[in-house]
């Protein structure tokens, strides 16, 4: 299975989407913010990347931008619940995989995981 990032400032969501991804047999790591994600990226390249778009520090948006610039070409879910639609299409805009809007049920969220995933494996193949 696949090395994870979920970046989200809300810790229940953070752990919710963890546990999630958890039971369907991924490996994940969790950062509270996009700073703390970006370095986590640094320092061991996931294989997926999900980001909430709306936080205090280091927003989704420029996690995802900051990501792109890099060269970074793994694939990016963008969450919100905050205006999804206006929130979600602007992440989608700039360099987001995906987009997914909370709240979402866990069959949905592994359901686009797999897809991204399969593209990527697809991609390599």
């Amino acid at each position: 299975m696949a090395d994870i990032l979920v970046i989200d400032d809300e810790p229940q969501m953070r752990r919710l989407i963890s546990r999630i991804l958890r039971k369907a047999g991924h490996t994940v790591r969790e950062a509270a913010d996009g700073c703390i994600g970006l370095q986590m990226c640094r320092e061991r390249r996931p294989a997926l990347v999900i980001t909430d778009i709306v936080m205090p520090v280091g927003e989704g948006i420029e996690t995802i931008q900051a990501l792109r610039q890099s060269g970074e070409a793994l694939p990016i879910l963008a969450i919100s619940g905050n205006s999804p639609a206006l929130y979600l299409r602007a992440a989608t805009g700039l360099g987001a995989t995906a987009a997914l809007a909370k709240p979402f049920r866990a069959d949905d969220l592994l359901a686009v995981v797999a897809n991204l995933l399969n593209d990527v494996a697809d991609c390599d193949a």
